[in-house]
């Protein structure tokens, strides 16, 4: 009889800039919900990746100086080789540029074009390069997901006729055949459906570096097509699994596992997986996904997380600072203790679903709470006492075969038996609804019970006073609740799990896990007479300076310019910036009204007035990121007499900063100017819109008015000030 099968997957991460722990995040979520289904004797299939196509890749890698391929193939490899450092489970790493993605790709897009959903037309709007997402909006707003300016796009294109897939679409969530969660993901997909859809463009000609449109359809065209970026990022869920392949053995990988049982995806591509991806698969008569489940944002210093903003942790700080506290493994095995580390702090402090924030100290704090003072004080002063007054030999009691035989005579006993059936029936609910912070809540309340447990019962004082009987009992059932315990956090702790197994005598979890002793579990399967194997410290305590360590390193690696690339330190238009995650103790005053702030603590009355700024060194000044810009277009900001909103050119790329100048200039003046800017300050927003970036300008005069730095024609735009 074949096993059930799950097939879930993450999204592919767009390679525009480093990996951080925001995709961390999800795909630790989804080895957890593979490692538990392989457990319950599922055929699980698990799918990560990188999305490597687009507009916004082929500029990010001009930029960089580099082929795009070169470029997708070292940032692609950053995600790859750090997933391996994590020791996650996946069973396939797919990339838009294999081969046999492209295939399958292209096969979806001539189903389509052949059964009547394609045609060829052209296409005059807004377009965000940014989130590779046309807009309904003006060009030279910004866009309403990510906050860059929209750019004006003319093209040829195929379009799909995503209009008459509302009600069906709409059907099929309304259903529940295709199940969206949480709750506010599904009611925004349904309210977007039911404001009305428009045909779709799936195609782009204005650029090279795509999977080309196929025949029939390139012959129908004048110009070359590629194929629109979420199309061709779509299909890898199924040619993952052999789609668009007529081999016998992809034909019947794609048998068995499509549709998807389950996708994860970021909240801010819902749209494009709930509306779009079930719309295309309709459209071709294939299968939907059964359920599509959206995490929330990862919050630093109460902002969203992103590369856009530059306000991104790095993973690697993170398993650095941790496995340091296990000087004596392998660096391998450092990296997999501290993503246990990473794993359950992230599972524990945000619900899936839900945006969490995330810091440093409040790490620390978990681990030190949780992990050092909780279960692995709880295994550490167990074993050790078996260790001591057991001879390392797990004990017979009467008690293991039958817990029905321990009555009120034995209270506590009793009670601990019954708080371990109810912490095994709650956890395959929990897993189920992807609830882990309440699952690990669970977990952690059963070890405090344990805990209690023993330090009521004080076996060091029955050992004292010769109670052979009461002590061997009592150390059973300690040893026996780490055993349930061990097994039940197995998904979310697996090397720190494996560790406690094997000093229970157990030998390896991973083999347990796959032969099914990690399920079903019931009171009394730590067999008598299980020699422990050799002890060690789980989880050493954390010293709060490692939060100074992990900040330290994240401010080194912070870039000099706010659009530096993972290939170097040249600007990159449309990569996504890094910025430190320090909050700036000072953020200073305004600088000619604008969002942007300064060092100075106050604004210098005049020309003549006696410098007093603190020094700063060279390296202070290198950060700064100084760029020559071009003024596009100036204009008032309703109900707002100070501020001006600007649009300029850097020469690689246009951006939109609004600067408290409205008094001291008019539009007209400005349009057309040549100024200096500081570029890596991280976005903010006022009025509703958002700032990214600063003029540089004198305080002029005893009122303060500001005078713009600017710069002749002969400079280019985008050039840096050193």
């Amino acid at each position: 009889m074949s096993k059930p099968k799950f097939y879930l997957t993450t999204p592919i991460y767009y390679v525009n800039a480093r990996p951080h722990i925001g995709h961390a995040y999800t795909t630790i979520v989804a080895d957890v919900i593979a490692r538990r289904h392989r457990l319950v004797g599922d055929d699980t299939y698990f799918l990560t990746g990188t999305d490597e196509h687009g507009q916004k890749i082929e500029r990010s890698a001009l930029a960089a100086g580099v082929p795009p391929q070169q470029f997708t193939d070292q940032v692609s490899e950053q995600f790859r080789s750090l997933w391996q450092r994590m020791g996650l489970t996946y069973d396939q790493y797919i990339r838009t540029t294999d081969e046999k993605h492209k295939r399958g790709a292209q096969k979806l897009f001539a189903t389509l074009y052949e059964r009547g959903h394609i045609y060829l037309d052209s296409y005059t709007g807004a377009y965000c390069v940014s989130d590779e997402a046309f807009v309904d909006l003006p060009v030279g707003t910004p866009c309403p997901d990510c906050g860059r300016l929209l750019e004006q796009v003319t093209e040829e294109n195929f379009f799909f006729k995503l209009s008459a897939f509302q009600q069906p679409v709409i059907d099929l969530i309304e259903s529940n055949q295709l199940v969206i969660t949480p709750d506010a993901a599904r009611n925004e997909v349904l309210s977007f459906l039911r404001g009305g859809l428009k045909d779709l463009s799936v195609s782009r000609s204005s650029f090279s570096w795509g999977i080309p449109v196929p025949e029939p359809a390139a012959s129908a065209s004048k110009e070359k097509h590629v194929i629109y970026v979420w199309l061709d990022a779509l299909t890898n869920y199924m040619s993952a699994v052999g789609y668009g392949s007529d081999t016998p053995e992809d034909v019947a990988m794609f048998e068995r596992y499509w549709p998807a049982d389950l996708h994860l995806v970021g909240k801010e591509i819902t749209r494009f997986h709930c509306v779009y991806w079930p719309a295309f698969l309709m459209a071709a008569g294939l299968p939907t996904p059964k359920q599509i489940t959206a995490n929330g944002w990862l919050l630093f210093d109460n902002s969203k997380m992103s590369k856009s903003k530059g306000n991104v942790v790095r993973t690697e700080t993170i398993l650095d600072a941790f496995g340091s506290l296990k000087p004596d493994l392998p660096k391998a095995e450092q990296d997999l203790f501290a993503s246990d580390v990473l794993r359950y702090h992230l599972l524990r402090e945000i619900p899936y679903g839900q945006d969490g924030s995330f810091s440093f100290e409040a790490m620390i704090t978990r681990y030190n709470a949780d992990l050092a003072n909780g279960y692995g004080n709880l295994v550490s002063r167990t074993l050790a006492m078996i260790q001591k007054y057991l001879d390392s030999t797990i004990p017979d009691v009467p008690e293991r075969d039958n817990s029905e035989s321990i009555n009120l005579a034995h209270a506590d006993l009793h009670q601990l038996v019954q708080n371990a059936l109810i912490t095994t029936v709650s956890i395959d609910g929990l897993h189920e609804a992807i609830e882990f912070e309440r699952l690990t809540a669970y977990i952690f309340r059963f070890i405090g019970s344990a805990d209690g447990f023993i330090t009521k019962r004080a076996p060091w004082k029955m050992a004292s006073d010769g109670n052979s009987t009461d002590l061997e009992s009592t150390l059973y059932a300690a040893a026996e609740s780490i055993r349930i315990i061990t097994a039940l956090l197995y998904p979310v702790l697996p090397y720190a799990t494996a560790t406690v197994w094997a000093q229970l005598g157990l030998g390896d979890i991973e083999a347990a896990a796959k032969s099914g002793e990690l399920k079903n579990l019931q009171w009394g399967g730590l067999k008598p007479g299980t020699k422990l194997g050799p002890l060690s410290p789980i989880f050493p305590r954390a010293d709060k300076g490692l939060i100074q360590i992990m900040t330290d390193v994240e401010y080194q690696h912070a870039p000099k310019s706010l659009n530096e690339t993972p290939m170097g330190d040249g600007p990159a238009p449309d990569a996504a910036p890094r910025t430190a995650s320090l909050a700036e103790p000072n953020p200073g005053a305004l600088v000619a009204g604008s969002a942007a702030v300064t060092t100075e603590r106050e604004a210098v009355p005049s020309t003549v007035a006696e410098n007093t700024s603190p020094q700063i060194t060279i390296d202070d000044f290198a950060k700064i990121d100084l760029r020559v810009a071009q003024i596009l277009v100036a204009e008032r900001i309703p109900k707002a007499d100070k501020l001006l909103r600007l649009e300029v050119d850097l020469g690689y790329e246009k951006r939109q900063i609004l600067s408290g100048i409205a008094e001291y200039y008019t539009p007209e003046e400005l349009v057309g100017r040549r100024i200096v800017v500081i570029t890596n300050l991280a976005p903010r927003k006022m009025r509703g819109l958002e700032s990214h970036g600063m003029l540089l300008a004198a305080s002029e005069g005893d009122h303060g008015k500001p005078a713009l730095a600017t710069c002749g024609d002969e400079i280019a735009l985008g050039s840096r000030l050193k």
